[in-house]
């Protein structure tokens, strides 16, 4: 997410830092992101009588984005998401140089929070993968056991709200300062809606870092979770650029 304009006043700009730098950024802030937002559901969700549920989970991952906006909004902008970065570049607000480097650093920080989860979680007695990883699926992978179709739909809007959000949020004429709290909101209220369908990726770094790990029906359902998101966000920043009054 480009927040650095919008929402943080910082020298120097993602435009004069070295492009290393952005990556490492990224590749952190998508190991936060997997590692809190996959980890809340892993770990705490159903935990005896204290568990955080789906509300819990939900902020979790809203949480995540909302704290390296902050943390990495200044050097990088903070994408944490390869559809994002995608959804950024149709929206013409993002280098077409960077946009390998950016999905390759986060993919890679996605499969490192994995493996920290991993690790973590299979320290457990008794541990199982059978309850998915956190992974996202469709048919009999969804949580509420929805078709292909319905998964599909549910990745494309979801995303396509969620680009419309970061691209209005982020804008010159945006309230400033505000842009990380309204980006974290959203995607707290997107996993709200579609946790029971999917599971909630709208990232497909964040699919990707758990599917690795969860294998079997996760991996072979991964399409899904690259196709879906990447076309929403494309969607999104075509509907965004429909209604921008930004100076060009």
């Amino acid at each position: 997410m480009p927040m650095v304009k919008a929402a943080i006043n910082a020298t120097p700009t993602p435009q004069t830092i070295h492009p290393m730098k952005k990556y490492i950024a990224e590749f952190i802030g998508t190991f936060w992101l997997v590692l809190g937002g996959c980890g809340s559901a892993v770990l705490a969700a159903a935990f005896p009588d204290v568990g955080i549920g789906l509300l819990g989970v939900s902020l979790a991952f809203g949480l995540t984005v909302l704290t390296m906006a902050f943390a990495i909004g200044h050097i990088s902008g903070c994408h944490l998401n390869p559809a994002v970065s995608v959804g950024l570049w149709a929206a013409r607000r993002f280098n077409t140089r960077d946009l390998v480097p950016y999905i390759i650093s986060q993919v890679a920080g996605g499969i490192a929070a994995g493996g920290v989860l991993y690790l973590i979680a299979s320290g457990q007695d008794g541990f199982k993968l059978a309850s998915g990883f956190a992974s996202n699926g469709f048919g009999g992978h969804s949580p509420g056991k929805y078709s292909m179709l319905a998964c599909l739909v549910t990745e494309v809007v979801m995303t396509m709200m969620f680009l419309f959000v970061i691209l209005g949020a982020t804008s010159k004429k945006a309230p400033q300062g505000f842009a990380p709290v309204a980006i974290g909101l959203c995607l707290t209220l997107i996993h709200l809606v579609s946790i029971p369908v999917t599971n909630t990726s709208v990232n497909p770094a964040r699919s990707t870092g758990v599917a690795v790990f969860a294998g079997d029906w996760a991996l072979s359902q991964l399409w899904l979770f690259w196709l879906a998101p990447v076309a929403g966000a494309v969607i999104g920043a075509i509907a965004w650029r429909m209604v921008d009054t930004d100076e060009k």
